[in-house]
């Protein structure tokens, strides 16, 4: 079993305690880190059996807790609610440079999921040559258009309420694709255990915030700019993995836009594959064995 060390360090909006997570191999030194960028409605602890599986490979994996979210979040009250996209990334920020301090001859590598691939999407822009690469699962880029929208939508009334109709033509929407619905989480995996513990799991099954919806709206506008995709390193390695059945990524379509975002840049190692049938968790999918073996794989060529 690996051992796993929880503790906080000060979140940069001046307010917050950030909860973190380490999970090292039970035996000898590590060979890399993996930070785990988590996505919207849960929390680094969610990854451990993703975690475990990569000490037992020698690896240190790393995560925390967004504001608003786990427990870096006061209470229920504070579930799904910031304002400041950027103050995320630098929170990741603030934990590379920790686990770099205590491991700095280590390769260091991302893994975003979902809202925490447009987290790590924003960091290799804001934080160029950082990292020794990124994986990007269940990615995705809506058109300027509708994202303009999700914006304007979300700048109207309480930053703290929620914003029924951006929910219902958003995460809403998600699950249309599958109908008849069993659940209204059915998008997330085909893994039926794995839908129902996520409904069942307070720290997963909350709504987000309008302030918090508006602030990943300009992440998702950041993260679109050329002159901003401009400034990443060029020789970062970036893997894109999603399901071709996940709604995040427009099945397949957002992914492979992303992808060209990071061709048309000039990036020159990005590689991308898609799982047949997979939604949108693929590190909870049925077929989850295969993407955790295709990871590994891509981050041993890549350490």
């Amino acid at each position: 079993m690996a051992n796993r060390q929880e503790f906080f360090y000060p979140s940069c909006d001046g307010v917050h305690q950030v909860h973190a997570v380490l999970w090292l191999p039970e035996t000898g030194e590590p060979k890399a880190v993996v930070q785990i960028v988590h996505g919207i409605c849960e929390y680094a602890l969610r990854y451990e059996p993703f975690a475990l599986f990569l000490t037992e490979q020698g690896y240190a994996v790393a995560g925390s807790d967004h504001l608003g979210h786990g427990l870096t979040a006061a209470g229920p009250e504070e579930y799904g609610f910031f304002t400041d996209w950027f103050v995320l990334t630098k929170d990741l920020y603030s934990l590379r440079k920790q686990i770099g301090l205590r491991y700095p001859e280590l390769p260091y590598f991302l893994l975003g999921h979902s809202m925490g691939s447009f987290q790590a999407r924003t960091y290799l822009i804001d934080y160029p040559g950082t990292v020794d690469g990124c994986i990007l699962s269940g990615t995705g880029q809506e058109g300027a258009l509708t994202v303009a929208l999700g914006k304007i939508l979300t700048s109207f009334g309480d930053p703290h309420k929620v914003n029924k109709l951006f929910l219902s033509i958003s995460l809403g929407a998600y699950n249309k694709a599958f109908a008849p619905n069993r659940t209204s989480a059915d998008w997330i995996s085909r893994d039926e255990a794995v839908v129902d513990t996520y409904l069942a799991d307070p720290l997963c099954n909350f709504p987000t915030r309008a302030g918090m919806n508006h602030a990943m709206m300009t992440g998702l506008q950041y993260i679109a700019k050329k002159e901003n995709l401009a400034k990443m390193d060029k020789n970062t390695p970036v893997g894109l993995f999603s399901g071709d059945a996940d709604p995040v990524g427009a099945m397949g379509k957002g992914v492979k836009k992303v992808y060209g975002f990071f061709l048309d840049a000039g990036c020159e190692d990005v590689t991308m594959k898609l799982y047949p049938g997979a939604r949108h968790e693929i590190l909870n999918e049925t077929n989850r064995q295969e993407v955790y073996a295709d990871l590994l794989a891509w981050l041993e060529e890549h350490r």
